[in-house]
């Protein structure tokens, strides 16, 4: 398999040779929930989002990381809901990504937002609704929170990214494991190397996940890359956002660190923070017992209202 031409973002740079059909794994999720639609488009005045849907209930819009696509989310998070009814989970590809194209208008983040307001209009219409996100999909969660903060019922923050340390911590391995990380070169997975803090079987399984994601759109990517940050300071709320909010850190994160998630707490007045050891930016496969854990009673807390 080829590897994808290197971006600008740490991520990218390390995020080599992602094809394009699903992974296993990922089905096998899929088949233990209540999968409700095949991928499907939303039509927009300039642009047209692919999703996917699942459930019926609360509507809970799940955001992934950069440069990937709805795949991450779905294996990070459909496990919660083989048991826990209620909920309608929306998995859409970001602008760029996945099978959503990246418009030559979009510059800046702040546009990125626009769109996502228009796609929540037209799908989740005037309902409340709860949101998720992983690393840059957290940070457009944290965004949505400042223009939607009256109808968002609780918001998962995991790994979130530009919002990073003035010195990140230093990339270190906490576990070690030589047949892991050979099967994982073996599979094409040589990136994995400068990403994986524990080396375990469950972080294999998860870069599986990642390296089965479709494309992305280099030209948008790279032209939105310089304005990835909003206009306004995500990380300033005009006042305390009161729902269930979880946010999630690696202790070794050496992409986006911890300490400058932990200057959000004091501006989300009912959050669990979580620091992990041995786990950095892929805390999903290196620590998934724990992160569970924690969005499994997050979840439970939303519920409670």
């Amino acid at each position: 398999m080829e590897e994808r031409r290197p971006l600008l973002p740490l991520l990218i740079r390390h995020a080599a040779a992602f094809g394009r059909s699903l992974c296993e794994s990922v089905f096998l999720h899929r088949e233990a929930t209540d999968y409700h639609q095949p991928v499907v488009e939303c039509d927009l005045a300039g642009i047209t989002f692919s999703y996917e849907t699942f459930g019926e209930g609360r509507p809970i819009l799940m955001l992934h990381g950069w440069p990937l696509d709805h795949t991450q989310p779905v294996f990070e998070m459909e496990r919660h809901f083989v048991q826990r009814s209620g909920w309608k989970r929306i998995y859409l590809d970001l602008p760029g990504m996945g099978k959503t194209p990246g418009p030559e208008w979009v510059t800046c983040e702040d546009q990125v937002l626009d769109l996502l307001e228009e796609f929540i209009d037209s799908v989740i219409g005037g309902d409340r609704f709860v949101v998720a996100g992983t690393s840059y999909g957290a940070y457009l969660a944290l965004g949505l929170v400042h223009r939607r903060a009256g109808r968002i019922e609780g918001v998962l923050m995991s790994v979130p990214g530009l919002l990073q340390d003035e010195e990140l911590p230093e990339f270190v391995k906490t576990l070690e494991n030589r047949e892991i990380m050979e099967t994982a070169r073996s599979e094409g997975m040589s990136w994995l190397e400068g990403m994986a803090v524990s080396q375990n079987a469950s972080l294999l399984e998860y870069a599986r996940v990642l390296h089965v994601t479709a494309s992305a759109d280099a030209q948008y990517l790279e032209r939105l890359y310089p304005r990835r940050k909003f206009s306004f300071d995500a990380g300033a709320l005009p006042e305390p956002f009161p729902a269930p909010t979880l946010i999630l850190t690696g202790r070794q994160d050496s992409v986006c660190g911890y300490g400058g998630a932990w200057e959000l707490l004091e501006h989300f007045a009912r959050a669990t923070f979580a620091v992990l050891d041995g786990a950095g930016h892929m805390m999903w496969g290196e620590q998934p017992a724990v992160c569970s854990a924690l969005v499994s009673e997050w979840l439970d807390r939303v519920e409670r209202g």
